[in-house]
Parts: C-alpha cells; structure tokens; sequence
C-alpha cells in the first residue's frame, strides 16, 4: 500500500472513491465482502467542489509553485527565521504515517484472517504494526529462530570509491541494514526489505529509521529477559515499545510540528471533533453529528482530511540534500535526495546512480542486494543529542541537519519522484510529466475524493478561515503570482486543505495550528487510544527507559537502542 500510489480510497459510509478513465471522480459501492477488507477512512468535514479542468490547471500552476525554487536557490531564503527542528524528524514522521495507514492484512485476504482482525487490521492506530506485523506466531518471516527478536541485515563492504578510505566503510556491519528477502527472479525483488511494510524501505532515511526501532525492540527484549516469564517476553516488549514510542510522539514529536497549546489541549481535555468518545451528556461544544462519535472498543478510522490533507506536512520539511555521514557530506559528496532514494530497497537500487540519470532506479535488474557500509546513517546529524545532555555525541553546527521549516515550499527534486516511490517500476506505473511532482499529486488526490477546503473545515470548526490576502500571499512560502486574478480569487475563497494548513503554518512560524494543528493532534489522540498498548486508555503509566518518569524522547529511544555508544550511533567516525 504505497503513500504516493493510491488509487483509491475506501471511505466508511460513502464506498470507494477512485477516478474514471477520464480523471474524473467515481464512487464505487463495495459488496459487503469488500467493505470490510478496504483499508477504512472517514470523512471529517463536508464533501468538497468537484474537480474539473479549472481546478486541474490551477493545481498544476499551484504545484509549480511549491516546487520551485525562490529567488537565491534555496526554498528557505529572504531571511525567514525556521524552527531547529532536527531532520531525522521529517523521516521519523513518514515512518509514523506508515504505521498509521499500514494494511496489516494484505497478504492474508481470504486465508487466515478473521473478520475482526480484517477490520482492525486495516485500522489505524499507533501500535507499530508496520514494525511487528501481526506478531512471530502469524509472521515468523520476520523474526529469528527464537521468535522473540526481529530480524536485521549486514552491510556490504566497500573496496572502492568513497569511503573506500574509512577503515569502518571496508568491512560489513551486522545489524544495520534491513534483512533483505535474497530471493526471487530480479535483483529488484531479491534486495526488498524483508519487513511487514516495504514503505519503510522507499528511502534510505527512512528505513534506518525502522532499523533504529528493530534495534529498539531487540534492546527492550533483553534487557526484559532476565525477570520476564519466557512466555510473555514477547507481548510485554511489544507492549513497552509501543507505549514509550506513543508517549515520545506526544511529548516530542507533536511538540515540534503542531502548536503545543493544541496538543496539551488534545491530550488533557480531550477531543472536540474527531470520533469524540461519550457519554452523550455532553457539554457545549459537544458535536452533534452521530457519525464522529465513538464508544468504547470502536476501531478508529483514518480521516482524508488528515492522511490527504494536514499531515502531509512532512513533504515540506524535506531537505535536498543532506550531511548524512563522514563520508557523504557537505564537505564531500552531499547525500542528495536522489541518493537517498537510490540507497533504498523499494525506490532504489542499493548501488550508485550515474551522474544525471535516474533510470537506472527503474531497471530491475540493476543493482546490488545490500546496503554499502559507507551509507550508514550517523544519528547524531540527525538529532541533538545534547537534549540528553550528551554533548560527546553532538556534532558541529555545520555538520547537523536542520529540517526546512513547515510551510508551502518543497524542495525541487520532489518534482520528479522515482517510480518506486508510487508503488512500483512494472508496467502498470504510467506517471509522467506533472504526476512525477508530488505536489501536483497532493492536490489532486485531494479532488478526486472531494476533500473539503481549508477554509469549509475552518467554518465547521468555529475557527476564523485566514483571509484571502493570507492565502495568495504568505509569508516568504510559494509565490502564486502566476495565477491569474480570478485563478487567484477562487483559490483564496476555496484553498486545498494541504496548501491551506501548510499556509497556517507558515504563517505561524512553522509549525502546524488552526485546521492543520487539531486535526493532526486529534487524529494522533485518536490512534493512539486505538491502540491495544494505549498511553491514552493507561493515563498513569510512565516512561522507565528515559531520564526520569515524565522524559522520554526520540534520542532517549536511539540511546536506548544503540546503547548510548558512538561506535553504533556513528560507525563511520
């Protein structure tokens, strides 16, 4: 299930939303068969205009825009301030939105799987099933012999080229690549992660992410080997994995992105517009619609209005390149996006690209089965481990990776995506020219489910909409100079949800609030309390693998993982 390949979109109460041969939106009534094996978003707010060629070609123009850019070359220039928002969040957060939207049944339709583990399984909630599958008892492929610990690759060494000089780049290094599957008719289908959701494996940064929380897992699991009945050992390292990456999210992760009003409002009063829970003798601003409310034990679902709207925020965020090691860096060889891409299992070819061409990304039969040892990720660019107070696991200001702040601009290398990033190179895949550009993608995913306006959501919400001054301007975002006056009146009174919540955002200094901000922080509120192992159902519980009881943040779970070594943190040097 692919981010950027969907073609359709099963949502509850209105069947399956896709487009017909024409572009155009088409509904499809499932049988009751299929409606319980769709992956199973909601609707929010209220249905949005119908595309048509006026809105394509305004998107068109729109997403130009966003991926072009600004005067100077560089997507933050003209002196707007950012927020030191380390860059591994913008990875951490896609691998967030894998476990949100994963299909935790996929490869098991009409085998195995009950009715209720259809539903839950197509459920999102933040339970790391992109990490576990469905557990060692229905997915051992995942795990080592014991059934207990998840399993890891080893890196090839390097013998020439760069890094052919670091003495950590010429040998392999067991444990930080993703297993791989080694078998099949191409090298494309040999070197594919051999992990329950090979998203995780679309870049490279990503998927050292996912490596991070193997190791998470597997570090948990011993240390709770010694005072765990071997019967349990499982469940109760999952089930404290899960809670202390829950309560990383809210307390790190969302602070950084979304407002921390909002989220602290989430958190301690709860939901006003999501699956709000009962009782029904509600207050005020209690929502009368029956369809948002939820009792206790109802799976979430996922609304468009997040998964195609406010949280695509992380495309924003996106560097062109970055200092990922001692070997590729600013200094060297900047490890590019298209790199990072390339150094992948799904979107890539684990093997170098010749300079100017990116078709060999689409050959399967090019290509190596490992990831090189001279790409191994250094966390410490990455994240700011002087948060922990490790000042001798922080790097120099010129080294580290800042995020590009959250506003209307992408970086110009998401113009052109590879074709594995939609979901796969054979011949079904017929993206070209606009449909390569992620932004042009965005919104018209937008369109074909007739997701509302930004400003349509603001009115049910009860919040003041940004005038149209706001929208057409910014603040040092996307230039929509090259709309033409009505193009620009009717995208001011009628604003994609995507574009509307990264324009508040941009105009708040860089992290998401308004329509953008709730609907984030409820959704992630939501999924959580859907989760078996819930931080939201469990108030009282505490974090134990951090600082004190109330800490525990993104590089507490890379300390904790990696043993607060810099050898494993940093194995080039």
């Amino acid at each position: 299930m692919k981010r950027h390949g969907r073609d359709s979109y099963y949502v509850v109460g209105e069947g399956i939303l896709t487009t017909g041969h024409n572009g155009s939106p088409v509904t499809i009534r499932p049988s009751a068969v299929a409606d319980v094996r769709r992956f199973r978003f909601s609707r929010l707010g209220p249905m949005g205009d119908p595309m048509d060629d006026a809105h394509r070609l305004i998107n068109q123009t729109v997403a130009t825009a966003m991926t072009t850019d600004p005067p100077g070359g560089d997507p933050d220039s003209g002196g707007v301030p950012e927020p030191r928002i380390p860059s591994g969040f913008t990875y951490l957060g896609q691998f967030v939105d894998h476990d949100l939207t994963r299909d935790n049944t996929a490869d098991q339709l009409g085998q195995d799987v009950t009715v209720d583990e259809l539903v839950q399984g197509r459920s999102p909630a933040l339970d790391l099933d992109s990490l576990y599958g469905r557990g060692p008892g229905k997915d051992p492929q995942f795990y080592e012999a014991d059934g207990l610990h998840i399993k890891t690759g080893t890196t090839s060494a390097v013998s020439q080229g760069p890094g052919a000089d670091n003495p950590a780049a010429q040998v392999p290094h067991q444990g930080f690549d993703l297993p791989r599957i080694n078998a099949g008719s191409t090298q494309a289908a040999r070197r594919l992660a051999n992990i329950p959701d090979q998203r995780n494996d679309e870049n490279l940064a990503v998927a050292q992410t996912h490596l991070a929380f193997i190791r998470f897992h597997n570090r948990v699991l011993d240390e709770l080997a010694g005072t765990t009945p071997s019967a349990l050992l499982f469940t109760k390292a999952r089930d404290t994995v899960v809670k202390h990456y829950q309560w990383m999210l809210h307390t790190d992760f969302l602070h950084r992105i979304v407002e921390p009003d909002i989220v602290t409002d989430v958190f301690t009063n709860g939901r006003k517009f999501f699956e709000v829970p009962g009782p029904y003798d509600e207050p005020d601003w209690y929502p009368t619609r029956e369809d948002i409310r939820v009792e206790p034990g109802d799976a979430p679902t996922m609304p468009i209005e997040f998964s195609i709207g406010a949280y695509r925020l992380g495309h924003s965020m996106v560097r062109g390149a970055y200092n990922w090691n001692a070997v590729f860096n600013s200094n060297t060889i900047p490890a590019t996006l298209l790199l990072l891409f390339a150094f992948s299992g799904t979107s890539g070819i684990l093997a170098p690209v010749p300079p100017g061409r990116v078709d060999p990304l689409n050959d399967p039969n090019t290509g190596t089965l490992q990831l090189p040892s001279n790409w191994i990720a250094d966390f410490r660019r990455l994240y700011d481990f002087s948060e922990a107070g490790r000042s001798d696991l922080t790097v120099a200001d010129a080294d580290f990776n800042v995020a590009k702040r959250i506003d209307t601009l992408l970086v110009n290398p998401l113009q052109d995506l590879p074709l594995g990033a939609f979901g796969g190179r054979d011949a079904a895949i017929h993206a070209v020219g606009p449909e390569l550009n992620l932004a042009f993608r965005n919104l018209t995913r937008a369109g074909m489910v007739r997701l509302c306006s930004g400003q349509q959501l603001a009115g049910q919400f009860g919040f003041k909409p940004l005038d149209p001054g706001q929208i057409i301007t910014g603040n040092g975002g996307a230039s929509l100079d090259d709309l033409d006056p009505d193009q620009k009146t009717a995208f001011a009174q009628s604003t994609p949800l995507w574009f509307y919540a990264l324009r508040e955002a941009e105009l708040n200094g860089g992290k998401l609030t308004g329509v953008g901000g709730r609907v984030v922080a409820e959704v992630f509120n939501r999924a959580m309390e859907g989760s078996r192992a819930s931080i939201v159902r469990d108030p009282a519980w505490r974090p134990t693998l951090g600082p004190d009881s109330n800490t525990f943040r993104m590089v507490d779970l890379l300390l904790f993982a990696f043993e607060g070594k810099k050898e494993l943190l940093a194995p080039l040097g």
